[in-house]
């Protein structure tokens, strides 16, 4: 599958605009931060996620707790990803019972990552409750999964791949909107 480059969907600075709004609405919708955790899908919602909790410390003036979830062995495409599928560890070091945990990912397409997620959240305790944010969500929805923050709805069509780059792991900031070539 060869990819190509159509569009530039998000920079740097629309990618910390974003993030800066989705802490405001997540302290709007939570009045305020009590009982409040931030929860990263491991690869790119991680360090979304580290960001959205330093931008709410920054306008709240109080430390959530943070945490990486790996969701590899609770995926319903496991058999298809490779023979020995590569899994991490789970890095949330604080009970998440009773907590409303904001679960944060680069991109929601089908949902079924998400799904994931919730399964293996749902293993570590009992959140009173858990509401998904997403730099980017671009339809095609195959599961019941809405987002409760979103920081750009791109409509796409099942022929374009939505790329998000995040300094911690690639180097810079960008989200782009890639298009599979036809062989």
């Amino acid at each position: 599958m060869e990819l190509h480059d159509k569009k530039i969907l998000m920079d740097e600075m629309a990618i910390k605009r974003a993030l800066t709004r989705i802490a405001h609405e997540i302290i709007e919708k939570n009045k305020g931060v009590k009982d409040v955790a931030i929860v990263g899908i491991r690869r790119r919602g991680g360090p979304l996620a580290h960001r959205l909790a330093e931008r709410i410390e920054q306008i709240e003036e109080v430390k959530v707790p943070v945490g990486i979830l790996d969701i590899t062995l609770y995926r319903d495409d496991l058999t298809t990803l490779a023979a020995q599928p590569q899994v991490h560890r789970t890095e949330v070091y604080f009970d998440i019972t009773d907590k409303v945990i904001i679960l944060v990912d680069d991109v929601l397409y089908t949902g079924r990552t998400a799904r994931a997620a919730l399964d293996a959240l749902i293993d570590l305790g009992r959140p009173q409750c858990i509401q998904l944010a997403v730099l980017v969500d671009r339809g095609h929805r195959e599961l019941p999964i809405k987002a409760d923050f979103i920081g750009k709805n791109v409509p796409t069509s099942r022929s374009e791949v939505i790329s998000v780059m995040v300094t911690e792991i690639d180097g810079k900031d960008e989200v782009i909107l890639k298009e599979i070539l036809k062989e």
